[in-house]
């Protein structure tokens, strides 16, 4: 789909979107189509339930006086309450309308509002790059689709008095939903086609805008004593990858130091001998989507430039149940010394990740560490699909990820770590196992045994589990599949908190 920006002008065809404030208060260019046609929008609006509230919306065959196809009327809310998510829900929410009609081609008009806070250029950007976000759609392998199923919208122009600026403001937020859009597709993808390899091979394509990549291989992690994530993975065919990207983005003079991000890539997870039930188990290749979003934050950073050092680390395994398979009762040993007794294979994502923390720590010694993970059905017991589980070992940075979270509709809710969690996973044999007691707080154990490899480093965990894939299409910016969930989030925290201004 192809989003542009120019000057203000009714066009002579298509769809033209306005914007309506609260109590039914038209915005200059809904005005102006008013008079233009007699008065029939407002004698429509009058007569129904719409009154301009953030989120509605009302299609108005375009009537007399004017060559257009419709006009569809979006609601904003109070003029005061205006912000950037409001912007982008509305564009977000464009996109499903008109799909749904059967609009080729739209121009969205964003008027100066009196009272609102936001420059017309930022309100125009944010549409755009909801619009953007929105449109996304992954049927690659959809052969016969139903044409009611088929996007049809291919050109928006998104109309202002400041063009000029709405494109300055909307080229870093276009390069963002570029990585937000690697991320959706490397989750989406089957198993059978995206595997440790294969993925490793998508992120050797990053090194094109800039990103310094490597990629170490079963031998080097071997080398290493990376047991833990090597246990995981013993039972497949498909090799075991680390993959590991650098983007040196901070300027001369700036704090050197980088910031790091870490992903579960579990590729496909059957449980390994710990087997999951048949039902659903095709949902767990995006086991791996808190790698997709570490792959996806990292194009993000390098499209847009940023003025940071980042680095992304992805432990990349297949949990198979052939007859090498990683047995329940094993013990590993991970890169740190830390013996592991496997109590269950199917909680393997925290094994995966204890060997790729504790070398990223030891070796590139960050600012902190996030990592990102579907790691525990348990969070989605807590937190349903409308929040990420956030584990912090340190008050700021766990504040700096909220406020981020808020400012991109990415929420996180922060959870509890302990002594008393953590001597849940103490082992009779080993140092410590890898599942508490039972079903107890599974997603606060889970957090517990990925913070014995972090030392004192500030760390935070953001489970996952309920956001990387939904399953409606209720979120104007995400349609119903892989999200992307997160980052949005940690660009946001980059962008706001750690990077050169």
């Amino acid at each position: 789909m192809k989003i542009d920006f120019a000057g203000i002008a009714i066009p002579n065809q298509g769809t033209i979107v306005v914007v309506v404030l609260e109590e039914r208060v038209l915005g200059p260019t809904a005005q102006l189509l008013d008079g233009k046609t007699g008065g029939a929008l407002s004698r429509a609006i009058a007569t129904g339930r719409f009154k301009g509230k953030k989120g509605q919306q009302l299609a108005v065959v375009a009537p007399a006086g004017v060559t257009l196809d419709r006009i569809l009327l979006c609601g904003l809310g109070k003029a005061s309450d205006v912000d950037v998510p409001k912007c982008e829900s509305l564009g977000g929410g464009i996109i499903a309308t008109l799909n749904k009609v059967g609009e080729r081609a739209a121009a969205i008009v964003i008027d100066p509002i009196e009272g609102c806070p936001l420059s017309v250029a930022r309100m125009a950007a944010a549409a755009a790059y909801g619009a953007n976000l929105g449109g996304y759609r992954f049927d690659k392998y959809h052969t016969k689709q139903k044409e009611d199923d088929k996007p049809t919208l291919a050109e928006i122009s998104v109309m202002c008095t400041d063009p000029q600026g709405a494109r300055a403001a909307y080229s870093p937020l276009e390069k963002i939903a570029e990585g937000v859009f690697f991320t959706r597709d490397l989750v989406s993808e089957p198993g059978n086609v995206k595997y440790p390899e294969t993925i490793a091979a998508d992120i050797r394509t990053l090194s094109a805008i800039g990103i310094d990549v490597e990629i170490m291989g079963e031998a080097r992690m071997r080398e290493l004593g990376m047991g833990s994530l090597l246990g995981v993975g013993q039972g497949s065919e498909r090799e075991s990858q680390l993959g590991i990207m650098r983007w040196n983005g901070a300027p001369e003079g700036f704090d050197q130091q980088p910031v790091c991000f870490v992903g579960k890539g579990v590729t496909f997870d059957t449980g390994g001998i710990s087997i999951k039930p048949a039902a659903g188990m095709e949902e767990m290749k995006y086991d791996m989507a808190g790698a997709g979003c570490v792959i996806g934050l990292m194009k993000a950073l390098a499209g847009r430039k940023a003025k940071v050092n980042a680095i992304g680390l992805v432990g990349l395994v297949e949990n198979m149940p052939d007859g090498n398979a990683q047995r329940p009762g094993d013990v590993v040993i991970s890169m740190s010394g830390q013996t592991i007794e496997v109590i269950n294979t199917d909680a393997e994502g925290r094994l995966v990740l204890a060997d790729v923390l504790w070398y990223a720590h030891t070796k590139f010694k960050p600012k902190f560490m996030v990592d990102l993970a579907t790691l525990t059905g348990a969070i989605v017991v807590s937190l349903g699909t409308y929040q990420a589980g956030l584990f912090c070992n340190n008050d700021e940075l766990a504040n700096r990820l909220i406020a981020a979270g808020k400012a991109v509709d990415e929420p996180v809710w922060r959870m509890p770590l302990g002594d008393k969690y953590d001597k849940d996973i103490n082992s009779d044999i080993a140092d410590m196992k890898n599942v508490g007691k039972g079903r107890e707080a599974g997603s606060v154990t889970a957090a517990q045994f990925l913070q014995r490899f972090v030392n004192d480093v500030p760390w935070a965990h953001l489970d996952i589990a309920g956001m990387a894939w939904m399953k409606s299409g209720d979120n104007a910016l995400v349609p119903k599949g892989a999200s992307g969930y997160g980052v949005r989030l940690l660009e946001r925290l980059v962008q706001d908190f750690y990077e050169a201004k």
